[in-house]
């Protein structure tokens, strides 16, 4: 690792990748997968704007505030769909993150440069604690495991739950990764 920069640059890359992928499997032929998959596209494209180094650009303080709009309006989206469902609950913890660390940034003037200091210490403990945890959960659920005999092999890019799986296991370890740097 050369640093910092590095780093950060390796976070945008994963970030923006992940979101790609996501647009990919938007074009399942499940409803369900498709709306999960823009969403995820949203969090992943969001991820790589907000992990740009400030050396590249320090974005002003109203472009913090648009962002804690838009995750804003995105857990509130979430919210209401948790009502269907408790797989729904993810993804709320995921874009109240997001909205919680752009208020931080809008809020603490300059923050951006290295994050320190951002953000309340409890609040920020108790999304990494999450993160770190569904990162260790998801990751095990990638391991291998024999496949049943006459299962059919899945169609499309959008329809691949372990490419899926690998995609939110990315997201979670981006987000474990900027809720550090906080």
């Amino acid at each position: 690792m050369h640093g910092p920069g590095s780093a950060a640059w390796l976070l945008v890359a994963l970030c923006a990748a992940t979101g790609a992928y996501c647009v990919l499997r938007m074009r399942s032929g499940v409803e369900e997968q498709r709306r999960a998959a823009g969403s995820e596209a949203l969090m992943g494209f969001g991820m790589a704007l907000m992990a740009l180094p400030a050396a590249v650009v320090t974005p002003p303080r109203a472009a913090w505030v648009v962002y804690a709009l838009v995750f804003g309006a995105a857990a509130l989206r979430a919210l209401w769909a948790a009502r269907s469902g408790a797989h729904h609950l993810h993804h709320l913890v995921g874009v109240f993150a997001m909205a919680y660390m752009a208020v931080a940034m809008a809020v603490t003037p300059g923050a951006h440069a290295g994050h320190a200091g951002a953000g309340a210490p409890l609040v920020t403990g108790l999304l990494l604690l999450y993160f770190a945890g569904y990162v260790l959960w998801s990751g095990a659920r990638l391991v291998p495991v024999p496949a049943a005999g006459g299962a059919p092999p899945a169609t499309g890019w959008g329809d691949r739950p372990e490419l899926a799986r690998a995609c939110r296991l990315s997201m979670g370890i981006g987000m474990v990764a900027m809720l550090l740097t906080m």
